[in-house]
């Protein structure tokens, strides 16, 4: 029972025109796993969740003027959701699956100055995901120098 209630934290509520069928393209696409999914009286898709690592996204329809799929927007995204995985894990292969199913890489693998390998892609409503896998341990003063930038923890 307790296996459907998260602890503390953060999850994301993604929204699409289709969300049975985004629903299978994410799992297909970049491995997030089946969670649970709720259907109504007809069949029709009324929540669902979806898994990785420790992580949960919410994967539904859109319901109100407020709630689009950026495929009802223009292909305008608000807000784009940051995957990292599992140091060690092949973020180059991860890439190449995403694309095999259709996702369009907006950028391609590459290292960051902050040690972590990334790529960014769409997914077929226009959704913008990016993934990273920290190939680099730094501290944040090597980062600094690296990129010039100056990281603290407040304004």
């Amino acid at each position: 029972m307790s296996d459907y209630y998260r602890p503390k934290g953060l999850s994301s509520a993604v929204v699409y025109a289709d969300a049975k069928a985004a629903y299978r393209w994410l799992e297909d696409a970049f491995g997030f796993e089946p969670l649970l999914v709720i259907l109504d009286a007809d069949g029709a898709l009324a929540h669902s969740e979806m898994s990785y690592g420790h992580s949960v996204v919410m994967v539904g329809n859109e319901w109100s003027e407020d709630h689009k799929s950026p495929k009802a927007l223009g292909g305008k995204n608000t807000q784009t959701v940051h995957v990292q995985l599992a140091k060690g894990e092949d973020i180059d292969a991860h890439c190449a699956r995403a694309r095999s199913v259709g996702a369009v890489i907006l950028q391609e693998p590459n290292t960051q100055f902050y040690g972590d390998r990334t790529y960014r892609a769409r997914d077929p409503e226009g959704h913008i995901w990016t993934f990273g896998v920290t190939v680099n341990e730094m501290t944040p003063d090597a980062w600094d120098k690296a990129s010039g930038l100056k990281t603290q923890t407040r304004l």
